[in-house]
């Protein structure tokens, strides 16, 4: 039986896509971890799992489709998906309650008779699975569930079950082994044969009579106790090896459908946290990757939610046909915030989950790559401009022509011009090739510069500040300003006036030294 729970087709493959290092930035960038854990809740394995299938986009909008049609399906039958798991678990923890001494597994007889004991659990699990199936099919509405649970009752039939046990008794060898042979080459035995013994009528246990030929070993006699034994190890390897590589098959079936149902469960998990904490959350609508679109109505960045425990404040925005989306605006208005929430939404949606909005639509994209500004490089080996670029070069090797960059600050750690110069000519460079851009800035010469040029795919957005200074945390539509409101800050922290922070300030610094663009971070 296939699972096929990720992937109508085939099975999904989990290998990681990008170098552990670039995977460890997204992931970082991004605060995946956090939302790793809320996955998770506690379980080390469903931890791994939400690790390996979040970041592997898909981008096929059928296959997100039918992954949002099961995940609605294990929202509204946990409990019953919960048991199908668990007993998932049993069949792949089975090994451990049949144990095999390491000397003997040199004797086909002993391997034989652990994996008839493994089969006979995973006949157990079989049959309960059966039941499940039986008793929840018409509760759920997937065409993967209906299908995995269709094929449960179809090749689990009550006739397949009863053979099954039937066999597994005989393979018990309980009239002992029946084999034939022939001599070969100076007249060793060849082509050892196991024969099922004919079953004794009464009369024959009557009689005490026996079909076929036997051998009787003196219970002092080792070393023909010992002959025997391997004589009849001949004629038992290869159905030992059939029976232990059906026992591996069956495992590999619960293995799977572990692993398929742990990404599912760890969903319910976040979305009954999210529910709890109050946060919106849809199911987004995946358009195909050469529509532009992009548009949502109070998107939130799930980090913070989860990291606050409570709903925050969404974003609407509408850059449906735009390539380009260039962030500025005042420090601390949820600039940062938002460009997050775009890049966890568009996972969260190619992995076929939820997302924190009331509405999400955005085409599918092939990756999506994060270059954020770092700290200080500690060894002092690279300066930051030298390290942001080699960055980004590494990034270019795996970018593809359909994936989203999402850039906080990039290039910002030079004089204005220099960095906006930069940062231009590889967003140009990336559009060129298809890359969609979302940018954070506080290079006014190269926002401003941007929005100068009226091209009408991109699309420039304004931290919202109120008059009085308060932050809505809020994103509109606006022309890029000279300042960024740093003295709001300066107030905050120091309760005194501070100096306009659209003059470029000169640092008390040795000769010689560049100026600092007086731009404040974010």
């Amino acid at each position: 039986m296939k699972v096929r729970l990720l992937d109508p087709d085939r099975d999904f493959d989990m290998a990681p896509r990008l170098p552990w290092h670039l995977s460890e930035l997204i992931e970082e960038d991004l605060e995946l971890r956090r939302l790793y854990r809320a996955m998770a809740d506690g379980d080390a394995f469903l931890l791994d799992i939400a690790g390996k299938v979040l970041p592997s986009t898909v981008s096929n909008p059928e296959v997100i489709r039918y992954r949002q049609q099961i995940l609605a399906d294990c929202l509204a039958n946990h409990a019953v998906v919960q048991e199908i798991y668990d007993l998932a678990v049993g069949g792949v923890e089975v090994r451990r309650k049949v144990f095999l001494g390491g000397m003997l597994l040199r004797d086909p007889e002993a391997v034989l008779r652990r994996s008839v004991r493994i089969l006979e659990y995973l006949g157990n699990s079989l049959r309960q699975l059966r039941g499940l199936a039986d008793q929840h099919a018409d509760k759920f509405r997937s065409v993967g569930f209906r299908r995995l649970l269709a094929a449960v009752g179809k090749q689990l039939s009550d006739d397949y079950l009863r053979v099954l046990d039937e066999q597994l008794s005989e393979l018990h060898l309980p009239r002992g082994v029946l084999l034939s042979a022939r001599l070969g080459l100076g007249n060793k035995g060849e082509q050892h044969v196991l024969h099922q013994p004919p079953r004794r009528t009464w009369r024959d246990k009557l009689a005490g009579g026996h079909s076929g030929c036997g051998f009787v070993v003196d219970e002092r006699d080792e070393a023909g106790a010992q002959a025997l034994t391997e004589l009849a190890g001949r004629a038992v390897n290869d159905i030992a090896n059939t029976v232990a590589q059906s026992a591996e098959h069956v495992e590999r079936f619960f293995g799977r459908l572990r692993t398929e149902l742990a990404f599912y469960l760890g969903c319910s998990n976040l979305h009954a946290l999210l529910v709890h904490s109050g946060v919106p959350t849809c199911f987004p609508v995946p358009a195909p990757v050469d529509e532009q679109r992009l548009s949502c109505h109070g998107l939130r960045d799930l980090g913070l939610c989860l990291a606050a425990g409570r709903d925050v404040t969404g974003n609407d925005i509408d850059a449906d046909g735009r390539s380009l989306i260039m962030v500025t605006g005042a420090n601390e208005g949820g600039k940062s915030t938002f460009l997050r929430s775009v890049g966890v939404a568009q996972l969260m949606m190619q992995a076929g989950m939820f997302v924190t909005a009331e509405s999400f639509c955005a085409n599918v994209r092939d990756g999506v790559f994060t270059h954020f500004k770092r700290e200080e490089d500690a060894t002092m080996a690279h300066g930051k401009l030298d390290e942001e670029l080699a960055r980004m070069s590494e990034i270019a090797e795996y970018i593809g022509a359909n994936s989203l960059l999402l850039c906080n600050e990039s290039f910002a750690s030079t004089n204005e011009r220099e960095g906006s110069q930069i940062a231009r000519d590889i967003v140009g460079a990336l559009r060129e090739t298809g890359v969609k851009v979302v940018f954070v800035t506080h290079l006014y010469d190269l926002a401003h510069g941007l929005y100068a040029i009226g091209d009408p795919t991109s699309l420039f957005l304004r931290a919202e500040r109120r008059s009085d200074g308060v932050r809505t945390f809020r994103l509109r539509p606006g022309e890029p300003e000279p300042t960024s409101y740093g003295e709001d800050s300066f107030r905050r922290v120091f309760g005194l006036s501070a100096p306009n922070d659209t003059e470029p300030v000169q640092p008390a610094c040795a000769p010689g030294a560049r100026t600092i663009n007086g731009t404040p971070g974010k």
